[in-house]
């Protein structure tokens, strides 16, 4: 397959990081003993020889990885940011410079360059898109329909991004595979619950420096992010409060042990607000205005539209850097609210993101899931794909490997008898 290059070869912050990038990168590396399997076993076969890759994802040490993976596999893989303010700039810079990975991402980029970076991914002509959110593929869908035609397939592990390629494909305009990355067992039980858990406390912690024991955490959402979430805040001694909009998560949260209510029955009694809900607007002005004075508010699911950041600007007078990260809006009424990260993913924006042990599985299914589509061409309908179950089950076969846990085996007459109707009890 033949590409139109693209003529800037990468637009970073600073090459001269490289050097930190890569020991952090090394250090990851020590995490993920599925991935270096995949990695290892990518640059024997070349199972992506000849393939562009463009993939749009947090630009962080475990990242890395992955695009090593894609290069060793013989894929020309390009890389671009999913968030602003999730980019570490040394892993970038190491990227181009000891990998020889195209990188187009800056921690703190504005809305103008990332758009142009979407622009860039989509120049390199890809025949796989790796998407977090599913920006590229949508603008593909609305701008780039010359380039259907180079389209294998998606890979998405988002939750906001497969609702997205829901909608697409329910709308008609989806006319290819993507691979439901997100939905893969060995992605949401762990990267999505534990991931999100640690790291958004983490974030939390690092932008603020508070004691979370006391207070009153209030969870938007309990899906497997919330969950993770919640779980964690309990476990540092906080009060968790969860807010749904679903019945069967809300009795699932209230069998936990949390205390459920709507939003505006909260917002008066929160000391700490973190939404992971992947939708708009789930803390607006009419909680803004009942909230105790200095509420802290931030965002753990994909996008910065979960808390009405436009609706506060203008109830405030004023708004003050306080810290890195996080920003005092004095509201007009007197009191004030903290926003942290500027509404975007705390975990990233203030942390790291989640640990390289979790992300080794999340990343091993984007790996294989580009494979499958390059091995499956010509052969999968469009629409949503899940990962296939002996897929998911190698990679935490790997997992327990790497641990050094093993599991038990079916004797002969358990493999009958589960198999079987004719059995009985």
């Amino acid at each position: 397959m033949t590409a139109t290059p693209i003529q800037q070869k990468y637009d970073i912050k600073d090459i001269s990081l490289a050097a930190q990038g890569k020991q952090r990168i090394e250090w990851a590396g020590r995490e993920m003993p599925v991935l270096r399997q995949i990695q290892d076993r990518f640059a024997q076969e070349k199972p992506l020889a000849g393939i562009r890759i463009a993939a749009c994802c947090h630009v962080t040490t475990e990242t890395a990885h992955l695009a090593i993976a894609l290069k060793n596999g013989g894929a020309d893989a390009l890389l671009i940011a999913s968030n602003p303010l999730s980019t570490q700039d040394d892993v970038a810079a190491s990227l181009v410079a000891d990998y020889g990975i195209p990188v187009f991402a800056i921690k703190g980029e504005d809305n103008d360059t990332y758009h142009r970076h979407v622009e860039t991914a989509l120049d390199h002509r890809p025949n796989i898109i790796i998407d977090d959110g599913s920006d590229v593929v949508a603008t593909l869908v609305k701008e780039r329909q010359s380039q259907l035609a180079d389209i294998i397939g998606t890979t998405e592990e988002t939750t906001t991004g497969i609702v997205r390629l829901r909608a697409m494909f329910k709308d008609g305009v989806l006319s290819f595979p993507a691979m439901n990355v997100n939905d893969a067992d060995t992605k949401h039980f762990f990267d999505n619950r534990y991931g999100t858990g640690q790291s958004t406390l983490d974030g939390i912690i690092r932008a603020t420096n508070i004691l979370l024991a006391g207070k009153n955490i209030v969870v938007a959402g309990y899906g497997w992010c919330g969950k993770g979430t919640a779980l964690r805040a309990r476990g540092l001694g906080a009060n968790v409060i969860v807010t749904e909009i679903d019945p069967v998560r809300a009795i699932e949260a209230v069998m936990d042990g949390f205390r459920v209510m709507p939003m505006a029955e909260a917002a008066p009694q929160g000391d700490l607000f973190i939404t992971v809900t992947g939708n708009k607007h789930v803390i607006r002005q009419e909680h803004f205005e009942v909230m105790k004075e200095g509420a802290i508010v931030c965002n753990s699911g994909h996008f910065d539209i979960e808390i009405d950041l436009k609706a506060l600007k203008e109830m405030s007078t004023e708004v003050k850097q306080v810290r890195n990260f996080t920003q005092q809006y004095f509201l007009h009424s007197g009191k004030s609210v903290i926003v942290l990260g500027e509404g975007r993913l705390i975990n990233l924006a203030a942390a790291e993101g989640h640990p390289s042990a979790v992300m080794d599985m999340s990343f091993a299914n984007q790996a294989l899931a580009c494979e499958h589509l390059v091995k499956n061409q010509g052969r999968l309908e469009p629409g949503l794909h899940a990962i296939p179950e002996a897929v998911d089950k190698e990679i935490a076969r790997l997992k327990l490997q790497a641990m050094g846990i093993q599991v038990d085996d079916l004797t002969p007459e358990q493999e009958v008898y589960i198999n079987s109707w004719t059995a009985g009890t």
